[in-house]
């Protein structure tokens, strides 16, 4: 089974008809909220333990620097170009290959998947 996603608004429509045509339980903040702000993402995320894929590179200071709450799973994906659908591609892989580790911050480059441990006081569902 899949985790709950909550997919930030810079996720191509294409991943995410993609993930739903498979069985997906998604959420595109482009659909609901456009142009919410990262801080509201966050507690939407926390708020329906939905974990979170994003292209914005600011997440990572919104967990770290300001330790704000995170959701049990944040995947940055790092990767200059790509295909439309190659994103939901890679949750797939990525999922299915056990890659994603509740309570970490998730950083995919394309080939590899970085990981660090989110604050024990960030207040994820981890």
């Amino acid at each position: 089974m899949t985790p709950r996603w909550l997919l930030n608004e810079n996720f191509p429509e294409p991943s995410v008809a993609r993930l739903r045509s498979r069985g997906w339980d998604v959420v595109a903040v482009g659909e609901i909220s456009p142009a919410a702000s990262d801080p509201d993402v966050m507690v939407r995320a926390c708020q329906e333990g939905r974990w979170l894929a994003t292209f914005d590179r600011d997440y990572g200071e919104l967990v770290f620097k300001r330790q704000l709450p995170a959701p049990p799973v944040v995947i940055l994906l790092r990767v200059p170009s790509y295909r439309p659908e190659e994103p939901a591609e890679w949750l797939e892989s990525l999922h299915r290959d056990g890659a994603f580790i509740p309570g970490h911050f998730h950083i995919f480059d394309g080939r590899t998947v970085r990981r660090r441990l989110l604050s024990p006081n960030s207040g994820n569902g981890s």
